[in-house]
């Protein structure tokens, strides 16, 4: 396995052959590169060796095998470089043999510089919050044919709209296909209780208070799934040039950034207190009674928002929460709606519009309309999950390394 014209590591990577008693770091190993050694834990290494036992590469991914008697105990007997073809070459103490070429150990060296880039742009683009009163800095429009013909232009779409929650399309005929098109482009709809597309415009004696004329509050739509749909598409068909119709939105992501600074209490509140969002009622033939529960604002591991829950038609009149917790959850509803206000912004969509946006983080609205003959409004929407948004963006950064992908904003 090992031939003579490898040479060994440097003193400070050979090291790690000593017993683990005689080291200070006895798990860690040392890869030399050409401005700092690169980092990994051993027993890392071990689980992701890439020969033909542990790795199978038409899927990948490692074999399971070596899970079967996983041995945490297992240590670097000796380790050399071959310098020439860059790969580093390992003996294990459970008598395995495993080599990593160098270009593969750049990609997942542990240091923290290099975990925050892969986290920042390769897993999920990093997001950039912003008041109602920055909107016309960060407004971004797409032509909606270049979505269709140009890989690059979608995949500038789709990273404005994973760092920002928002962009327009601008010049999408007037078809009802239009949603379709745009979603086979990224992937697949998201289909739920409303089928796979939803048509928005008054209906009287509607199940469901986005189809009334009457003001739509700040809102994500159905907060009462467990897998909220992630990404909304509003497709405008008709809009009247009339007083009333005006779309709201707000970034409740920095919404929740000012109440965690200003009021932690009211932050703690609204992070922790589980309500109950429900849908109850039929479209078509489909009876349903949807609920989920969670609170308004929802952390990850490490504490940054993922996802926010807000629907005053939808919040149950279920509380299911300790007599003492109802009046503070009140409390801190009541100044997050209020802040979600203060930094909303406004603007009217007009026919051929697409607006597209976060549902996980934004929350969004209208002003109420006179729905008479002479002022009509219809919008047609659709969802798509996060997931395939990723996963597409992500596609297309591989086979797209030289697409400018700046941000550069436009307030066209």
């Amino acid at each position: 396995m090992f031939q003579a014209d490898r040479r060994e590591l440097p003193s400070h990577a050979s090291q790690l052959a000593v017993p683990p008693k005689e080291q200070d770091h006895p798990c860690l190993v040392l890869v030399p590169d050409m401005y700092q050694d690169m980092q990994f834990p051993d027993i890392w290494l071990r689980d992701n060796c890439l020969c033909q036992e542990c790795f199978m590469p038409q899927t990948l991914s490692r074999l399971p095998q070596l899970w079967n008697n996983l041995d945490t105990s297992v240590r670097v007997l000796r380790q050399e470089v071959d310098v020439e073809q860059q790969v580093l070459y390992i003996e294990w103490s459970d008598g395995h043999f495993s080599q990593y070429p160098y270009s593969w150990l750049r990609e997942r060296d542990f240091s923290e510089a290099n975990r925050e880039r892969y986290l920042r742009d390769f897993y999920r683009p990093e997001q950039q919050l912003w008041s109602g009163r920055d909107f016309e800095h960060i407004r971004r429009v797409f032509n909606y044919q270049e979505l269709l013909t140009n890989d690059c232009v979608l995949q500038q779409w789709l990273q404005h709209l994973a760092v920002f929650g928002v962009a327009l399309v601008k010049e999408a005929p007037l078809q009802m296909d239009v949603l379709r098109h745009l979603c086979n482009r990224v992937g697949f709809m998201r289909r739920t209780t409303y089928g796979e597309e939803f048509s928005v415009r008054a209906q009287p004696g509607a199940s469901n208070y986005a189809y009334l004329a009457a003001p739509l509050p700040l809102h994500t739509d159905m907060p009462y799934f467990e897998y909220l749909p992630g990404v909304t598409l509003l497709h405008t068909l008709e809009q009247s040039a009339s007083p009333g119709g005006v779309n709201l939105l707000t970034d409740a992501f920095y919404v929740a950034d000012i109440l965690r600074e200003r009021y932690p209490e009211h932050f703690r509140v609204l992070s922790q207190t589980p309500v109950d969002w429900a849908d109850i009622g039929q479209d078509g033939d489909l009876q349903f009674h949807n609920i989920w529960r969670a609170p308004v604002i929802n952390l990850d591991a490490e504490g940054r928002c993922v996802r926010i829950n807000h629907s005053i038609p939808q919040r149950d009149s279920h509380f299911s929460v300790a007599l003492e917790e109802v009046r503070p959850w009140y409390e801190a509803m009541a100044t997050f709606v209020r802040l979600a206000q203060e930094h909303s912004c406004s603007f009217k969509t007009t026919p051929g519009d697409v607006l597209t946006f976060n549902n996980l983080r934004l929350v969004h609205g209208r002003t109420g309309y006179d729905d008479t003959d002479r002022n009509v409004r219809h919008i047609l929407g659709a969802f798509i999950d996060w997931d395939i948004v990723y996963s597409r963006l992500r596609v297309l950064r591989r086979a797209n390394t030289t697409c400018h992908t700046s941000l550069t904003q436009s307030g066209s």
